[in-house]
Formats: structure tokens, sequence, C-alpha cells
């Protein structure tokens, strides 16, 4: 059985571990660890089995030019599972449990940049759709958007920036 709860101070080696074991680097793992050390906004779960953490997930506060939002849109990524339970619904789980916190929080919408097959399945869809782009980067169909308040992205048109840790 895997459980889900928000990651606490003492887990940051085993995040360490989780994404560095699912990316095959440690990019990955620093992104998410110097993001939720700085940011309070941050959204930052873990997976465990039998006490043993197996997957993280990390949401982080993004802006969009010329628009303000209290609370923060979010950024979701990256998001990490042990090579041996990957396909295995932690992962989903994962996604799932932060856009509700997410949702809980006030969160207008989420974005993610990854695998367009995948991310659907939670509801996201092109960000091109909502008049959103990548700042820096040709719209994608990797770089998706989910509104999470009815109505969030009305009229709201412009490019999206990471923390500057995504550089």
């Amino acid at each position: 059985m895997t459980a889900i709860r928000a990651a606490a101070a003492s887990d940051v080696d085993a995040i360490r571990r989780v994404h560095t074991a699912a990316f095959g680097r440690a990019a990955e793992a620093e992104l998410a660890i110097a993001l939720a050390s700085r940011e309070p906004a941050c959204i930052s779960l873990v997976a465990s089995q039998r006490g043993r953490i197996v997957g993280h997930v990390l949401f982080s506060p993004v802006s969009v030019d010329g628009h303000r939002f209290t609370p923060p849109p979010m950024g979701l990524g990256p998001v990490g599972v042990e090579p041996g339970l990957q396909r295995s619904g932690t992962g989903s789980a994962l996604c799932r449990a932060g856009i509700e916190a997410c949702r809980k929080a006030g969160v207008p919408f989420v974005v993610v940049l990854g695998h367009p097959p995948y991310y659907p399945r939670f509801g996201f869809a092109p960000a091109v759709r909502f008049g959103l782009s990548l700042a820096d980067a040709p719209p994608r169909d990797a770089f998706m958007a989910l509104e999470l308040a009815p109505g969030a992205l009305a009229g709201v048109h412009g490019s999206v920036r990471y923390a500057p840790e995504f550089g």
C-alpha cells in the first residue's frame, strides 16, 4: 500500500535518492530540494511504502507576464518514482494528490512541461489553448495547463515563467 503525505525537512536525503534514481542524474533532485527549501508556497509530497519513501512530487509557484494571482499558479515538477515502481500508479497518485492539494489551497491553475500522452489523464490540455506560452520557448504540446478554478484562465494570456532554479 502506498501512502502519500506532505514532505518533511527530514525527507531531503530520500527525495534526493528517489529523483537521482528516477532520472539517472542529480539535477532534478537538487532542483526539487532547492525550490522546496526556498519557497514556502511549494507543495511537496512524498509517497511511501512500508515506511520507505519511493516517490516525490513538487508543485512550485510560477508567474504569468502581466498578471498577478493570489495565491500564485503552480508548476508541476519534478515528479519522480523509484525505477522499480514506475508504471505502478505511484506517480499518478502523487500527481492527483498534489493537484488536489493545490485546489484546496486555492491555486487558480497548474502548468506542466511534460510528456503529452501522460498528463492529459489529470485534465491537462495544451497551454496554448488558454493563451499561455512558455517564456523563452516556442509553443509546444508538452507545455500544458489545468484550470483548477472555473474561469481562472479567462482573459489570461502571456508567458509563464518558472522559478530561476529551473534555469
